[in-house]
């Protein structure tokens, strides 16, 4: 009785937190954010606890794991719209390298060292930091790598608006300003509550609305 109990247990928690992941959405594992890690922790370790007690009522599992994922929802419906929030929450990426000089202040900061920095470079089949043009810590720890190349005019694009939200740090980089770009945005009748992406290159300036994207 014991081994069967335990058995359908299993089998209940694995096809009912497979459905859980479905509703809380794709996301790779690598790329968890930080409440992302909690929540699975969280729900793993109930799951886990529910099986090891065979004589323990199942629903005294299910129903806070139901409550972690009704949180982790409204939290990523309200960072989804508010970048502050979302900012707080998943932090923000961090520029290592930029124009192949590496940023030592922003590794400080982020306790990222060389030798980590070093290891993901090669994991991308990077020998030297000098191979590199930028690279990005992203807030899921993944680095972003892009490579120099022999074409000296080549440019990245570079996102100046998120989500309505002027990304100061890159307009510094351009040598733009916020009246340049809210100059630019009128002469193409947009509001800047009203721009979902915007992004400068080859000294354009390209825009995505957020009516386009729903």
């Amino acid at each position: 009785m014991v081994y069967f109990t335990v058995l359908w247990k299993t089998l209940l928690f694995y096809f009912f937190i497979m459905i859980i992941y479905r509703i809380m959405g794709k996301r790779e594992v690598g790329e968890l954010s930080i409440m992302d890690l909690i929540v699975s922790i969280f729900i793993a370790e109930l799951a886990a606890i529910s099986i090891d007690n065979y004589k323990e009522n199942v629903f005294i599992s299910i129903i806070p794991i139901f409550v972690l994922v009704i949180i982790q929802l409204v939290i990523s419906r309200i960072s989804l719209r508010n970048t502050k929030i979302r900012s707080v929450l998943d932090g923000n990426p961090s520029m290592i390298i930029e124009r192949g000089k590496v940023n030592f202040k922003e590794m400080l900061k982020q306790r990222y060292n060389l030798d980590d920095l070093l290891v993901q470079l090669r994991s991308r089949g990077i020998k030297s930091i000098e191979e590199v043009d930028y690279a990005i810590l992203e807030t899921s720890g993944k680095l972003s790598v892009f490579r120099k190349v022999d074409d000296k005019n080549r440019v990245y694009p570079l996102p100046i608006i998120i989500d309505g939200k002027i990304q100061k740090d890159v307009l510094y980089q351009i040598g733009k300003d916020s009246i340049w770009l809210i100059n630019a945005l009128r002469q193409e009748n947009y509001l800047l509550e009203d721009v979902f992406y915007g992004f400068y290159q080859k000294n354009k300036l390209f825009l995505i609305k957020k009516e386009t994207v729903k």
